[in-house]
């Protein structure tokens, strides 16, 4: 058995591909394979697909509403990310008192019983008068129930001081992987499993290059096959001795590396998944509950 002293980071299922490279057809797909899975938490954001196609604006959350309705659900955890206002890759938002409050409603209307979390999506500000009316309305939020988060903060260190006036306890969403990671950034914050990692799989990367496809997430967001970061050399090498030397089930995929990472972080409480295929979310899922057997903190280490 495992015997890791943190809590298990809870997987989520992440939908910021919905509408792009993930049609609607597939993207119900997957979530009646979360739901039957036992698996309730979903992320999306108000400009998820961020394709830059205007008419696909908010898409992804009607998708998921659109699955809701049809199958009578209310009880998911839906994590709603709020404040752009466009899908654009821009970091125009709107996070005053009012908007965040107006737009929570908007969603609890929407979402019902199935809405768990509020976050800050994309936040450049430095202004800390602006920054405490968002604030206020999330002490607002948060005693109505609601968890609230953070997600693409600019300036995480003025969030923090300026949150000593209202204690609040959020969530973070960082980018992190084994070849980037935000947790740096967000160091007043580090000593506490509040932080949910996307991005897991480094934009896609394969341990094999003959497995990427023409619909492969690094294709599809632009990235280059043939010019894969030089630490990727160095991953496959460590893999390659960790493979040989042990007698635990070997990793042969690059997503096993990144919930391997992920899992073991001391601060990281949840890990999402930007899977497009249901056998995916399959492999994943029996990964993260092979992690709760079997002990690879010694390959983490390494890594």
């Amino acid at each position: 058995m495992n015997n890791q002293s943190h809590i298990f980071p809870d997987l989520i299922l992440g939908t910021a591909m919905w509408g792009w490279n993930t049609n609607k057809e597939t993207a119900f797909a997957l979530l009646d394979e979360w739901y039957a899975q036992g698996f309730r938490q979903v992320d999306t954001a108000t400009n998820y697909p961020i394709d830059k196609n205007p008419a696909h604006f908010r898409l992804a959350e009607n998708i998921l509403l659109e699955w809701i309705k049809t199958h009578g659900i209310d009880d998911l955890k839906v994590m709603m990310k709020i404040g752009s206002v466009n899908n654009l890759f821009t970091p125009e938002h709107i996070l005053t008192k009012s908007f965040v409050l107006m737009m929570s409603d908007e969603y609890r209307h929407l979402f019902k019983n199935n809405l768990a979390t509020i976050m800050v999506h994309w936040d450049n500000r430095e202004n800390s008068e602006e920054i405490n009316k968002t604030l206020e309305a999330f002490l607002t939020l948060k005693n109505s129930g609601f968890k609230i988060g953070l997600s693409g903060i600019k300036w995480p260190d003025l969030y923090f001081e300026l949150n000593k006036n209202w204690n609040l306890d959020f969530l973070i969403q960082i980018k992190h992987n084994i070849i980037y990671s935000d947790y740096h950034r967000y160091a007043d914050f580090h000593g506490k499993p509040r932080f949910i990692t996307y991005g897991i799989n480094a934009g896609g990367l394969k341990l094999n290059a003959d497995n990427y496809s023409e619909k492969s997430t690094l294709k599809t967001r632009g990235g280059n096959i043939d010019n894969e970061p030089p630490i990727l050399q160095k991953i496959k090498k460590i893999i390659s001795e960790f493979n040989l030397t042990t007698n635990k089930p070997p990793i042969t995929a690059f997503y096993q590396v990144g919930m391997i990472n992920a899992f073991y972080h001391k601060d990281v409480s949840g890990i999402l998944l930007g899977t497009s295929k249901v056998e995916q979310i399959r492999e994943n899922i029996r990964y993260h509950r092979l992690l709760q057997e079997m002990d690879y903190s010694d390959l983490f280490k390494k890594l």
